[in-house]
């Protein structure tokens, strides 16, 4: 109703709920009311020195009510202040008219965070506090930027820190969680079709920045796309959900490291290939449990799936007590990833999680 009736009061910010507001509200309570009691028994209350800056106020509101934004992570936000307060002093020593450096700090301030990857919107008010601040700020001239700015920041980033903490939020905001294999897969969950590649893509397109990470963005399309996948029918093909980052050997690797690849991956099965990449088997942990030589004497035959075949088709082969996962070769048998069990189960429950009413992937 709201948006509706009074479209320009819509909430801006997409996933926000009344809560999550509470809590940001509860925490820059927090957050600045700790900063504010650190800095003054560092710097004392009488010592004509400025004990927190505006540019703080700002900074708690990433902080705190928007923790995954790339410009609220602890580099921009202590990065950012500090850097900009140095650009705002430096242009404040010159003799530049008031309006002209109040605008050349804050225009350099935000080349200086674009270019160390700090970009902190309130480092423009730190920038602008240097220059507008008066004789206190004058008069400490390159020290501002450290005492009280970075001090500030700190302080704030370690409150800010620990309140996250004990709240369960994560922060520092980590985009993708890590696979279990320590590869460079994502989950099985976060699979799908959408790659980095095509945001890149897409955002060079639109010709538009947001306040949003390229992998923050790649996972949020590729929930959105799942979705609509399941919730319109299609069947999910092997190629979308299979890991990419496949560990694997060729079949003159000794047993003992193939063990050792096995255990130190959480991983049951190696598909076993030539010098081109070309599948000639797999090899596990059965296999390999007595084996004294090289795996090329101990491979089997493997249990392999094309691309293009979907979840569904694919589940009764590895219905098994044998197969516990498959591995995707294309027409020359080259190899292009592998299927476990895991997957093929976390792409058909995506249909079940929290929209219970989508249609269930059935097997054909």
């Amino acid at each position: 109703m709201v948006r509706g009736k009074f479209p320009l009061f819509s909430p801006i910010v997409a996933g926000a709920t009344f809560r999550d507001r509470s809590v940001a509200c509860l925490g820059s309570l927090i957050g600045i009311a700790i900063t504010a009691g650190l800095s003054i028994l560092v710097l004392g209350l009488h010592s004509g020195l400025p004990v927190i800056v505006a540019p703080m106020g700002a900074s708690a509101v990433l902080l705190f009510a928007v923790p995954s934004s790339p410009m609220a992570q602890p580099w921009p936000l202590v990065g950012g202040n500090t850097i900009s307060a140095l650009v705002g002093v430096a242009v404040a020593q010159t003799d530049l008219p008031l309006a002209v450096a109040a605008s050349l700090a804050v225009c350099l301030a935000i080349l200086a965070m674009s270019l160390s990857r700090s970009l902190h919107p309130p480092g423009g008010a730190a920038a602008l506090t240097a220059v507008i601040g008066g004789q206190a700020v004058s008069d400490m001239g390159f020290l501002f930027p450290f005492v009280p700015v970075a001090l500030n920041a700190g302080v704030l980033l370690i409150a800010g820190w620990t309140f996250h903490l004990v709240s369960g939020h994560r922060y520092p905001h980590r985009p993708t969680p890590a696979g279990a294999y320590k590869t460079s897969d994502a989950p099985a969950r976060l699979r799908s079709v959408v790659t980095a590649e095509d945001v890149d893509g897409a955002l060079k397109a639109v010709g538009e920045s947001f306040d949003i990470g390229r992998d923050d963005l790649v996972r949020l399309l590729s929930e959105v796309e799942w979705r609509a996948f399941v919730r319109t029918g299609g069947r999910i093909a092997c190629a979308d959900v299979m890991s990419g980052d496949v560990v694997r050997a060729t079949a003159d690797l000794p047993a003992s490291d193939a063990q050792a690849l096995l255990i130190r991956h959480n991983i049951r099965m190696l598909p076993v290939t030539d010098a081109t990449g070309r599948l000639l088997g797999s090899v596990g942990l059965r296999q390999l449990l007595s084996a004294t030589g090289v795996i090329g004497d101990v491979m089997v035959p493997a249990t392999v799936v094309r691309p293009d075949e979907t979840v569904a088709d694919i589940l009764p082969r590895l219905a098994s007590e044998e197969h516990h996962g498959a591995i995707v070769i294309d027409e020359e048998k080259m190899v292009l990833g592998v299927i476990t069990q895991t997957d093929v189960l976390a792409a058909m429950a995506r249909a079940e999680i929290d929209e219970p009413s989508m249609p269930r992937l059935r097997a054909a």
